[in-house]
């Protein structure tokens, strides 16, 4: 995995939170990124920012609903336009929850569940089948953001999508590990300084989270980066098929 050229690092969700950092990561490392969301706005600004931040960085933004075959398709095109026929890194990082409630229709929520699964595992799937052909044979390291919420419960279709996320992992693990590709999973307890609490976390309920964590204090989104760049490196090549919990002993992996 070491060379001259830089390596290709492919971040889902890139925008913000802790896709940002994981850019982030990879940036200062000289790493060639590329991220991916549905919002414009928030990907130029943490490109410009990380271009910033590291002068001698490479960084593209490309909107895409991973969710959706079209812009799946769109991106791969993107790709060779500008001729990356290689990729070391996929960090599956897109996701996150959906505001209807349970005292919506039945109809409702049947929805709501569709589009949880989507974004946060079919979208999964759908950049890896694509991108398969595409990552380095040996080397290449996938990895996909699950949540504390696979194993914890809580969440409701949420829970059960990330605990998909934790499944594919499994499955791709087994079948990719002869190619010399591996694939690993990380699942986050409370990380702060991202979109997916909105306005939800108040001081008393973050002081009434916090006081379950052992560790006793929330995590942040380069807690996450720092596991992603380990699986992702030479180090991490005998790793593959596992769930790295990086939740402060909140729960212990399992």
């Amino acid at each position: 995995m070491s060379g001259q050229s830089p390596r290709t690092v492919i971040v889902t969700g890139g925008g913000t939170g802790i896709g940002r950092a994981i850019a982030q990561r990879f940036a200062a490392e000289g790493a060639h990124i590329v991220i991916l969301g549905r919002r414009p706005q928030p990907l130029e600004q943490t490109a410009s920012d990380v271009r910033e931040r590291f002068h001698t960085a490479i960084v593209d933004w490309r909107t895409c609903d991973v969710s959706a075959p079209d812009d799946v398709i769109e991106f791969v095109h993107w790709l060779e336009s500008v001729g990356i026929t290689a990729i070391d890194v996929l960090a599956n990082n897109a996701g996150g929850i959906d505001n209807a409630g349970n005292d919506n229709s039945l109809s409702q929520r049947a929805a709501s569940a569709l589009r949880l699964l989507a974004s946060n595992l079919v979208g999964a799937y759908l950049m890896t089948e694509a991108l398969l052909p595409y990552l380095r044979r040996p080397g290449g390291r996938i990895v996909n953001i699950s949540s504390i919420a696979a194993v914890r419960g809580g969440g409701g279709m949420y829970s059960a999508a990330k605990a998909g996320v934790i499944g594919l992992t499994y499955a791709l693990a087994g079948e990719l590990a002869q190619e010399g590709i591996t694939v690993n999973a990380i699942a986050p307890g409370l990380i702060l300084d991202t979109e997916f609490f909105g306005g939800r976390m108040t001081d008393d309920r973050l002081k009434r989270t916090v006081a379950q964590i052992p560790i006793g204090r929330p995590g942040h989104p380069a807690d996450i980066a720092a596991a992603v760049r380990y699986l992702a490196s030479e180090e991490a090549s005998f790793v593959t098929g596992e769930v790295h919990h990086v939740n402060g002993g909140w729960v212990f992996g399992r």
